[in-house]
């Protein structure tokens, strides 16, 4: 594995612990967070596979975008678009005012980041 694939996986992996411990709080959970440390965590995921894959990674924080790019590459992350457009939205819209996450949204938000990141973990080669 390169050495910057490990440091992306390292990076998503702090989001999904971050992800999880909000998550479980039981005394003001911050469902705005779950939702974004989830959306990061994919994104992270899917940089760690374009660089395994020596896809050039772009700046760029648009899920759907970058798996467009992964998806050539790769058969196994392929049937992830839809979900991905899902937690697409979460990168920016629970940062700002106007909008914010309840308990439902955290809970689809973090279903959906565990089922990407088992995928990607299986096509990095990780258990």
């Amino acid at each position: 594995m390169k050495p910057m694939t490990s440091e992306w996986i390292a990076k998503a992996e702090g989001d999904f612990g971050t992800m999880n411990r909000e998550i479980r709080t039981r005394r003001k959970p911050n469902y705005d967070d779950v939702c974004f440390h989830a959306q990061q965590c994919a994104e992270k995921y899917l940089k760690a596979c374009m660089c395994e894959h020596g896809i050039p990674i772009a700046e760029s924080h648009d899920l759907v975008s970058l798996h467009a790019k992964l998806a050539r590459a790769t058969q196994g992350l392929r049937e992830f678009r839809a979900e991905l457009g899902l937690l697409n939205a979460y990168g920016v819209s629970v940062r700002y005012p106007g909008i914010t996450a309840d308990r439902q949204a955290a809970v689809e938000a973090a279903k959906l980041c565990r089922l990407f990141r088992k995928a990607a973990r299986r096509e990095l080669g990780l258990t």
